[in-house]
C-alpha cells in the first residue's frame, strides 16, 4: 500500500528536514544540476559576448535565441530515452548508458561550437549552436529522469533545491570560466575547457548506478508498438482522475510570474537605475535571496508536505509581482529595488523547489523522461508566448503599476485551481508513482 508524498508521519523536527540535503541522493542531484546548467549558459550570455566581440551584427546575434527553442520541444523525443535500449553500453543500465552517451554528445557539440568561426561562416556557427541546444536538451531529459528516479519521495523537495543550486553554479561557473579563458587563449579554448562541466553528471551516474526506483519499459518493435511507446506516457497520464485539471494548472500557474519577469530590466532602465545599481541589487541581492529561498523551500516541503508548501509558493510568487508595482510607484529608490528584487528572488527560489518537486511527483516511473519533459515544457510555453507577444504593448497601454497589478491578477486562477484540487483530493488522485511512498522509500521515524 502506498500513500501520497510527505504525509504528517513524515514531518518531524527541523533537523530531520535539513538531513535530506546531506544524503547521497540529494548530493547527486547537485552534481546533476551542474552538468544541466552549463550548455544553457554557453548558448546564452557567453555566446552573445563571443559574437559581439567578433563584430557580428546585433540583429544576427538576437536571432541565435532560436537555439533555445529545442528546449521547449524536447518532449517530442524524450520517449526514446525511456524506451530504447542502447547496444553494448546498455548493459550499464538504461539511465546510466544514456547519461554517458548523451554526455559525450554534449562534449562533442561543445567542441564543435568552439571550432566554428562566426566571422568565416555564421550559418555553420548557428547550426552548431542548435546542435548544442539539442544535446543540452537531451542531457536535461536524461538528468531529470535520473534525478526523479534516484530521489525518494521525501527527498523530492531538497533534491529539487540541490539541483537548482547545481544548475546555477554550473551556469555561472561555465560563463565565468569561458570569459577568463577567452581573455587569455581565445574562444576556442574557452568552449573546449567548459566541456568538462558535462563530467559531474556522467560520473554521478557511474558511481550511483541505475536508479533503484527505475521501472523498466519493455523494448518496442514494429510500427504499432513504436506508436504505443510514443503515446503510452500521454495515455497513462490522462487516464488519471483529474488529469485535465492538473494539465490546466501546469499551463496557467506561472503565467503572471513569467509575464512580469522579462520586464524587470525595462522598469529599471525607465526608472533611471545605473548599471552599477542593477549589478548590486538585481544580480547581487537577487542571487543570495534566491539561494535562501531554495534552502527554505526544501525545508518547508519536508515539514509542511507537498500540498501546503505548493499553495504557499503560488501565493508568494503572485504577491512578489505587487512589489514591483510598489517600486514603480516609488520611482528611483535603492531600498525599494532591493526589497522588490529580494522578495521576488526568494519567492522564485522557494517556488522553484516545491513546484518542481510536485511536477516530479506527477511522473509515472515507467515514463519519467517523457512525462517530465512534457510537464516542464507545458509549464513555460503559455507564459513565454504571452510575454513575447503582449508584455511591451501592455506596459505602454497600462503603465508599470497597473501592469504588475494585472500580472498578480493573472496568477489567481492557478492559486484557486490548486486550492480546489487540494480540497477535492485531486492532487493526490492524480499523483504519479514517483510521488508515492512505498515501504522502502519512507524515512525511518525517530524513536
Amino acid at each position: 500500500m502506498t500513500e501520497a508524498t510527505i504525509e504528517p508521519s513524515q514531518r518531524r523536527n527541523l533537523w530531520q528536514s535539513v538531513m535530506p540535503y546531506l544524503e547521497k541522493e540529494s548530493l547527486a542531484a547537485f552534481f546533476l544540476g551542474v552538468s544541466s546548467g552549463f550548455p544553457f549558459a554557453l548558448l546564452a550570455a557567453t555566446l552573445t559576448t563571443r559574437l559581439a566581440q567578433d563584430g557580428i551584427e546585433k540583429s544576427t546575434i538576437t536571432a541565435f535565441t532560436l537555439a533555445f527553442l529545442v528546449y521547449n520541444l524536447k518532449f517530442l523525443w524524450a520517449w526514446i530515452v525511456d524506451g530504447v535500449r542502447l547496444p553494448l553500453i546498455g548493459r550499464l543500465g538504461q539511465r546510466v548508458s544514456w547519461m554517458i552517451v548523451v554526455g559525450l554528445f554534449v562534449i562533442a557539440a561543445t567542441i564543435n561550437l568552439a571550432l566554428a568561426d562566426p566571422r568565416a561562416d555564421i550559418v555553420w556557427t548557428a547550426t552548431s549552436a542548435v546542435l548544442l541546444g539539442v544535446a543540452g536538451a537531451t542531457f536535461d531529459i536524461v538528468i531529470d529522469a535520473y534525478r526523479i528516479e534516484t530521489l525518494k519521495p521525501y527527498q523530492l523537495g531538497t533534491g529539487s533545491g540541490m539541483s537548482q543550486y547545481g544548475w546555477r553554479i554550473g551556469a555561472a561557473g561555465a560563463g565565468a570560466l569561458a570569459l577568463v579563458v577567452a581573455a587569455r587563449w581565445g574562444w576556442e579554448a574557452a568552449y573546449m575547457t567548459c566541456a568538462v562541466f558535462a563530467l559531474p553528471a556522467m560520473l554521478t551516474a557511474l558511481v550511483l548506478g541505475e536508479p533503484a526506483r527505475r521501472q523498466i519499459v519493455v523494448a518496442k518493435r514494429g510500427l504499432a508498438e513504436m506508436w504505443s511507446a510514443v503515446a503510452g506516457p500521454f495515455a497513462e497520464f490522462f487516464r488519471r482522475s483529474g488529469a485535465f485539471l492538473v494539465l490546466a494548472f501546469i499551463l496557467v500557474h506561472k503565467i503572471g510570474d513569467t509575464l512580469a519577469n522579462l520586464t524587470f530590466r525595462l522598469l529599471f532602465d525607465d526608472l533611471g537605475f545605473s548599471n552599477d545599481e542593477i549589478a548590486i541589487y538585481d544580480v547581487g541581492i537577487g542571487f543570495w535571496a534566491l539561494i535562501v529561498g531554495v534552502f527554505v523551500g526544501g525545508i518547508l516541503y519536508a515539514r509542511l508536505g507537498l500540498k501546503r508548501s505548493v499553495l504557499i509558493a503560488l501565493i508568494l510568487m503572485a504577491v512578489s509581482n505587487l512589489s514591483f508595482a510598489g517600486l514603480a510607484s516609488l520611482g528611483h529608490s535603492n531600498f525599494g529595488m532591493a526589497a522588490a528584487i529580494g522578495f521576488e528572488n526568494f519567492a522564485s527560489g522557494y517556488g522553484g523547489v516545491v513546484v518542481v518537486a510536485y511536477f516530479s511527483a506527477l511522473c509515472d516511473l515507467r515514463f519519467t523522461a517523457a512525462q517530465y519533459a512534457l510537464i516542464s515544457a507545458g509549464a513555460s510555453i503559455v507564459g513565454r508566448f504571452l510575454t513575447g507577444t503582449t508584455a511591451g504593448s501592455l506596459i505602454e497601454a497600462l503603465g508599470y503599476v497597473n501592469f504588475y497589478i494585472l500580472t498578480t491578477i493573472l496568477a489567481l486562477p492557478g492559486i484557486l485551481l490548486f486550492w480546489w484540487m487540494m480540497r477535492t483530493g485531486l492532487v493526490d488522485a492524480a499523483m504519479g508513482t514517483a510521488g508515492e511512498i512505498g515501504e522502502g522509500d519512507a524515512r525511518a521515524d525517530p524513536a
